[in-house]
């Protein structure tokens, strides 16, 4: 890596871009400094000794194995708060009145779970229960019911999706989700069936160096700002970076490293080249630029015909594809789509990268499967500088798939059916269910239904996180035992249910004695230590928790359930249960790692699919209708983690959480002054908020998340891995005065 100066990537000639919008990084230091008031040892520790809970990049301490560089992202330093926090005045939940007028910040702000707690149907609040009697109860309710089990990635190790999963299915239920399948659900079931292997194909050192970087629906400058340090070197190197997007994000056109002296004081021309497309538009446009290739012959012929099927159907289908048909659905021209497509011939290496904008639709399936062909058509996978990319959000979600915590696959992402849960249940010495359990929409499609019984959910927050809260609250509030395990407490917890509601303390990955794991974007599964400092209360690990529910309620099956030897014992498990962990077991120590797959999987261009080959897929673009006058809105994440919101104001556009981000030539056309209060209305629901304009793709609309969650359709899901469309077709109209 280059550590000459490069002035022709520089952002601005402003030192540290004075008078520029960005986010302050050196502020946020100060503020995450001011939060740890009391604990800044602990914290420090935290920052130096830990892997990482953020993003899935994965840094242990405050390094990782990309660069010799220091690593430490704004998404960390506001965790920092919550992982060292003292606990909440338990007194406070005896009336949840109050409490449910706050806002969730204010709610976390109160301070960590202490104590289990319990509130019986009727009752004005909780009472504190010690861990026997909230057990007990909690046991009682689990024998011959319809149960749920919800795992969020919050900083959910290895360890404890491994451990919970098992546990549900010794309770006869396959009803175990989590918040992978609400990200990248679609890029499992597309990749597992096109190239055979359901994780990203190479590692971050192939950005550096690399000919190409095409980012489809991703920002990895607010969700995963570490990366940004990456791009930096990669333009270093000569890398060229595309975008193909609704919003051309002005984090990706420019951004300020702080770690780094160069691009903190002069900061880094990030995205060379822009695509704008419509919400929803991705398969056309892709499909469009497949269709430039095959035109051009811009084909990797000899990788193709060694290594791929199928091609012939791809070809005939997008020559059948009209340019009309492809221009208008995907809101950009021919021309534009040539662009990228000389851009994918040109170059002799590429990453193609994506997140939730290409996952979160209804046919997000079919959204990865045409970026899997492009990949396909130019040989741009298994080899130095190349490969498909799914960016994980947070620091749990590769793992919690790959554990097993899926309600319709198994440890290894193996699929349920008869023959892999019998190997389970001859493995584990129980039975284990052979058919799919209740995804997490459908738990509660299945609790408004009155057709669950019981709810855990560890972390989370469905009022925030699903579409449609108003459905979700009246859902939550029809089951006979919610269990809430969580450090802090949430919106959902405070719901008046039909029957008792349990609180369940937990704690922290820093505090979970044995230590644990965590596997990053590039399959690294990363040990990260117990760090000295304070504990809160009675909270207890949730892979205890777990184990503990389930062996209470199968007392014959305790001994094949629980974890007398902790989390060393857990990995051991981990291992037998997933071949291609191998090597987790020995983990012990601070920076103890092994990548599974090694740098690249598929190397050489050989696929682990039953023929060996990488399967193209012909991609039908999706009928999009959209009345005369109407737009399509995405919703969006701002100055957040997951749903937990920082600031109420994005420092990179400066959109408030009330904004509507609309195109200039929209709200031109429709006499829109910035600040002025609309009205967006979608089949379920309605939205108000105040326009702003913003570079994006006329005829698009973007509104934040979760707030936009109102106008989402909860019967709008993709059809292979249930996953809500996390887009709307709206119309908008002035707030009345």
């Amino acid at each position: 890596m280059s550590k000459r100066l490069d002035p022709r990537n520089w952002a601005s000639w402003k030192p540290f871009g004075i008078g520029e919008r960005k986010p302050n990084n050196y502020l946020e230091l100060w503020k995450a400094f001011r939060s740890v008031k009391g604990n800044r040892r602990f914290a420090w520790r935290i920052l130096n000794e830990g892997t990482c809970d953020g993003c899935a990049l994965g840094t242990r301490g405050m390094r990782d194995w990309t660069m010799d560089e220091i690593h430490l992202c704004n998404i960390r330093l506001r965790l920092l708060k919550l992982n060292t926090m003292p606990p909440l005045d338990h007194s406070v939940l005896a009336d949840v009145a109050p409490l449910a007028k706050l806002r969730s910040a204010e709610l976390r702000d109160l301070g960590r779970l202490p104590y289990p707690m319990l509130r019986r149907r009727g009752e004005p609040g909780f009472t504190r229960v010690s861990w026997e009697e909230a057990l007990d109860l909690a046991a009682s309710r689990l024998r011959g019911t319809k149960l749920g089990v919800y795992l969020t990635s919050r900083g959910v190790p290895n360890e404890n999706y491994f451990a919970a999963q098992k546990a549900v299915r010794a309770l006869g239920t396959n009803s175990v989700d989590n918040a992978a399948r609400i990200c990248h659900s679609p890029s499992t079931v597309a990749l597992k069936q096109t190239i055979g292997a359901a994780a990203t194909t190479c590692s971050y050192t192939d950005w550096i160096g690399s000919d190409l970087i095409v980012f489809i629906g991703s920002n990895p400058s607010n969700n995963q700002p570490v990366a940004m340090k990456y791009l930096f070197h990669a333009k270093k190197a000569g890398t060229r970076i595309a975008m193909v997007n609704s919003y051309r994000e002005p984090g990706m056109e420019r951004y300020w490293v702080p770690s780094n002296a160069e691009s903190a004081l002069f900061g880094t021309k990030i995205t060379d080249d822009f695509f704008g497309v419509n919400v929803g538009g991705d398969i056309g446009f892709l499909n469009g630029v497949l269709k430039h290739l095959v035109e051009n012959d811009w084909l990797d012929k000899a990788f193709i015909d060694q290594h791929t099927s199928g091609f012939e159907g791809v070809r005939a289908a997008v020559s059948g594809q009209s340019w009309e048909t492809l221009e208008a659905l995907s809101g950009a021209t021919r021309e534009q789509m040539y662009e990228l497509a000389k851009l994918l011939g040109d170059a002799k290496s590429a990453v193609l990268v994506w997140s939730m904008g290409i996952t979160q639709h209804s046919y997000g399936e079919d959204n990865v499967r045409s970026i899997v062909n492009l990949a396909l058509a130019r040989g741009f996978v298994g080899r130095d500088n190349c490969g498909l990319m799914p960016i994980r959000g947070h620091s749990g979600v590769q793992g919690g798939a790959e554990m097993g915590a899926y309600a319709t696959g198994l440890p290894g992402g193996l699929p349920i059916t008869p023959e892999n849960a019998g190997r389970f249940s001859e493995k584990w010495g129980f039975e284990v269910p052979c058919a799919p359990g209740l995804t997490a929409t459908d738990m509660i499609d299945a609790a408004h239904a009155g057709e669950l019984d019981v709810l855990i959910s560890s972390g989370g927050n469905f009022l925030e996180v699903l579409p449609d809260p108003a459905y979700c609250r009246d859902a939550l509030s029809r089951l006979s035992l919610r269990v809430h395990v969580d450090i802090v407490l949430s919106s959902q917890m405070l719901v008046e249910s039909d029957g008792d509601v349990l609180l369940l303390p937990a704690q922290t990955r820093y505090e979970m004695e044995g230590g644990v794991t965590e596997t990053s974007t590039e399959r690294r599964v990363i040990f990260s230590p117990e760090v000295q400092g304070p504990r809160i209360g009675e909270a207890w690990p949730e892979w205890k928790i777990f184990t503990e529910l389930a062996a209470r309620a199968r007392p014959e099956l305790a001994d094949k359930i629980r974890y007398p030897g902790g989390t060393p014992q857990i990995r051991r498990d981990i291992e037998d249960a997933v071949p291609f962990y191998a090597g987790i077991a020995g983990l012990a120590k601070f920076g103890d790692n092994v990548q599974y797959g090694g740098r690249h999987l598929c190397p050489g261009g050989r696929f682990p699919t039953a023929d060996g080959l990488g399967h193209f897929s012909p991609v039908e673009p999706p009928r999009l209708e959209r009345p005369d006058g109407s737009f399509m809105v995405a919703t969006r994440r701002g100055k957040q983690f997951n749903s937990m919101v920082h600031e109420r104001r994005d420092g990179f556009n400066g959109a408030t959480r009330e904004a509507v981000l609309m195109s200039p030539y929209d709200a031109d056309r429709l006499g829109l002054p910035d600040g002025t209060e609309v009205v967006l209305s979608g089949a379920a629901g309605r939205f108000t908020g105040r326009v702003m304009r913003a570079p994006l793709t006329p005829g698009n609309l973007q509104i934040h998340w979760p707030e936009g969650n109102v106008l989402l359709d909860v019967a709008r899901r993709s059809p292979d891995a249930r996953i809500p469309d996390y887009n709307a077709v709206v119309t908008l109209r002035k707030a009345a005065p």
